[in-house]
């Protein structure tokens, strides 16, 4: 199983364009086992896939891409686990932490070209966290 995780990390996969992603989707496409992604959610606090009406753990492609990044820095670059705790939960929570402190601070605008205006930052501020 190393051997062939190795090889898949190597080749970089096209990403299947999809919203949401099932736990045996992403087992397949990250080439690590679906117990081995719950063990992660328990170790890593910033891999926290949401889960549907019927308790399933839906993976959005943001997750998907940490996934990877975290099997590379296990497998590939021989990381602990409180090493890639490290190096990707600081980044990661500096980001959303300024992310919150910007939510805080913005106005509600008034008029409806304001409005407008306000939505359109707003979208491409979250299409641009999610790509």
């Amino acid at each position: 199983m190393h051997k062939t995780a190795t090889k898949l990390t190597k080749v970089q996969l096209p990403l299947p364009d999809k919203l949401f992603y099932k736990i045996g989707e992403v087992s397949k496409i990250s080439g690590v086992e679906s117990y081995v992604l719950r063990y992660w959610e328990t170790e890593f606090p910033f891999l926290r896939p949401r889960k549907n009406k019927s308790g399933q753990r839906v993976y959005v492609k943001k997750d998907l891409e940490l996934i990877l990044q975290v099997k590379k820095l296990l497998y590939q670059e021989r990381y602990t686990i409180e090493g890639v705790r490290k190096k990707l939960g600081d980044g990661i929570h500096k980001a959303s932490e300024s992310i919150v402190v910007h939510e805080n601070i913005v106005k509600e605008p008034k008029s409806p070209a304001d409005v407008l205006s306000f939505v359109k930052k707003r979208l491409k501020s979250i299409l641009s966290q999610i790509s």
